[in-house]
């Protein structure tokens, strides 16, 4: 086939322990999973239908990659999540059979141009602006659930400059994974490929260049990004 363009290469992420890579398709993010960035958001934390936006599969940071500070925000947002890496494709998947879905897991950091997502929860806008710019995926190396198992808890944290600012648990998510995928293979067909970003516990904040960013979860080692002044191109 004869294109008018060079196609653009398939984004990849660290398989850990492995040589190959885990190819990127689309990602999918959950917001307002845990109760406690529920409440510091302002909003109620009881349970609900998950919130569900997504971000480009290019824009994924991996591991070790510096991020450059995005244009058009003042307040850049770091979110410790765990990230899910579907490896079986389904569609109306049963709750009970959702981990039969998943290659793995990895550490994530679901930045976010916070006073753009705010302006827009205000006006009732689309999230993209805030959520979907280049580079706003970090993560790490993927954990196959093959040897790993699937964490259902675990500490996860945030640090920045050393100093930390973010702690839960997964045992806290509002929906648990097997749960995220039933409710968003009920609106899209998951294939091999997507990652789903979990949600975040409290204690989100800004991000400056110049800060050393590093998110973890046990057993899925750690994500490490330092923010640099924006550039010509990123």
């Amino acid at each position: 086939m004869t294109s008018y363009v060079l196609p653009a290469d398939v984004p990849t992420v660290a398989v850990a322990g492995e040589a190959a890579r885990f190819p990127v398709r689309r990602i999918y993010c959950v917001g307002f999973n845990y109760a406690e960035h529920n409440r510091e958001m302002g909003r109620d934390p009881l349970k609900e239908p998950p919130i569900f936006f997504s971000k480009p599969g290019d824009a994924v940071l991996a591991d070790g990659a510096d991020l450059p500070y995005p244009p058009r925000t003042t307040n850049l947002h770091y979110e410790a999540e765990l990230v899910v890496a579907i490896g079986v494709a389904g569609r109306r998947i049963a709750a009970a059979d959702a981990l039969g879905h998943v290659y793995g897991y990895a550490v994530g950091n679901d930045y976010t141009r916070r006073d753009l997502q705010n302006v827009a929860k205000d006006k009732g806008r689309p999230w993209d602006t805030a959520k979907g710019f280049d580079h706003a995926a970090g993560i790490g190396a993927i954990h196959a659930a093959a040897r790993i198992g699937h964490p259902r808890r675990g500490r996860i944290w945030l640090k920045v400059n050393d100093s930390e600012r973010q702690h839960g648990d997964l045992a806290d998510m509002i929906w648990d994974v097997p749960g995220i995928i039933a409710e968003l293979s009920t609106y899209f067909v998951l294939r091999p490929g997507d990652l789903i970003y979990t949600g975040t516990p409290a204690g989100v904040g800004p991000v400056v260049p110049g800060d050393l960013v590093v998110a973890g979860i046990d057993g899925l080692g750690t994500l490490t990004n330092r923010v640099v002044a924006e550039t010509a191109l990123t």
